[in-house]
């Protein structure tokens, strides 16, 4: 006898059934593929071109075609195991805090999906080493939310982050909107003190008042961060603005245009007397790119950074203590070519080259 359509949507938890009655290990699934990958290889037959989910050394390069296989973070093995893993990559698909063009929450997936394209490169163009071959990094898949109650979601996405950093590993946030940074800032901020210093990367300066203290707004987050005490304007920085906000709030602000006139290594060198040894995080809006470069985001604003000089900027902050990142406001169905969300997958891969050289972590 078929079943009715109540016992096809119950959950086996509804049904009263046990999910794993089996008693097998709820990885089997990983397990299986895992164990099918290395006796395709032992047997000399073609291996698996699903390395997210078959590879075991995770300091191992993915061998799969960059057009196939289970797409994570640049190939990396999906894990939610979180023992002996330096550094995680975690989507945050969420987008009801902005304030123009939605489509954000397709970030991680679109991101996920062009950082294929770097997937076998064995070292990060612009640096001498591959992050990869230092740390063990994994994919931690998306971080989970109740979407009908977008007001849970702040808090849903700061223990999520907690959870994770607590264990020891560093955090690659993929969004969704900059509003993320805020609950992610307030995670960071309890795993490494306060005030915490940012590096912001943006076309908007993020400050504006927010006339309710529980508001989700993806243009009030650092307003919120600098009266809490999260963050120290004072040695902060914010890089590439081209919008208006009269009220800095006292943070160190290097707009667009002076990034032009003045050049990246001006940009470097003031980052770097601005920060000094502090702890940082970073945190990269899409927008602060032109358009012509990043034209898949909701608030784009001409008169931007190109992606080279981006580049040369991250690339010229190695050794400061990065202690997370995140870059945000990707969003597909506004891109062309996927050119923003290849340019957020190369951003982020040198976020994590960041990652590897921060000297704090020499120091645990």
């Amino acid at each position: 006898m078929s079943e009715s359509p109540k016992e096809m949507r119950e959950s086996p938890q509804e049904s009263g059934k046990n999910p794993n009655e089996s008693g097998k290990n709820p990885n089997e699934l990983g397990d299986n593929a895992k164990e099918l990958g290395e006796n395709a290889k032992e047997s000399g037959e073609e291996a698996s071109v699903d390395s997210a989910i078959t590879e075991t050394d995770l300091h191992s390069f993915s061998e799969d075609v960059t057009y196939a296989g289970v797409t994570s973070f640049i190939k990396r093995p999906y894990r939610k195991d979180l023992e002996g893993i330096d550094a995680v990559i975690l989507g945050v698909p969420f987008d009801t805090a902005t304030t123009n063009r939605p489509g954000a929450r397709f970030g991680p997936r679109s991101i996920r999906a062009a950082s294929s394209l770097l997937s076998y490169e064995e070292h990060v163009y612009g640096w001498d080493f591959h992050p990869i071959t230092e740390m063990a990094i994994v994919d931690h898949g998306d971080l989970p939310f109740d979407f009908s109650r977008p007001a849970g979601v702040p808090a849903a996405i700061e223990a999520y982050a907690k959870k994770i950093i607590n264990a020891g590993p560093m955090l690659l946030a993929l969004g969704g909107d900059h509003f993320i940074s805020y609950p992610l800032l307030k995670a960071h901020a309890e795993r490494h003190g306060t005030p915490l210093s940012i590096i912001h990367f943006d076309a908007h300066s993020d400050t504006w008042e927010d006339k309710n203290d529980d508001g989700v707004n993806h243009g009030t987050m650092f307003w919120h961060a600098a009266r809490e005490g999260l963050v120290d304007p004072a040695t902060s920085v914010q890089i590439g603005l081209r919008t208006t906000n009269l009220d800095t709030m006292g943070f160190n602000i290097l707009d667009a245009p002076w990034v032009h006139r003045h050049g990246p290594d001006a940009v470097i060198a003031e980052t770097r007397r601005i920060v000094g040894d502090k702890k940082a995080y970073l945190t990269f809006d899409i927008d602060c790119l032109d358009p012509s470069y990043a034209p898949g985001t909701g608030t784009p604003s001409p008169g931007g950074l190109t992606t080279h000089q981006a580049f040369q900027i991250l690339q010229g902050l190695s050794g400061l203590n990065i202690i997370g990142a995140d870059v945000v406001e990707v969003s597909p169905p506004y891109d062309v070519a996927e050119i923003t969300a290849l340019a957020a997958a190369q951003l982020a891969t040198n976020f994590l080259c960041l990652f590897a050289r921060a000297p704090w972590r020499s120091a645990k």
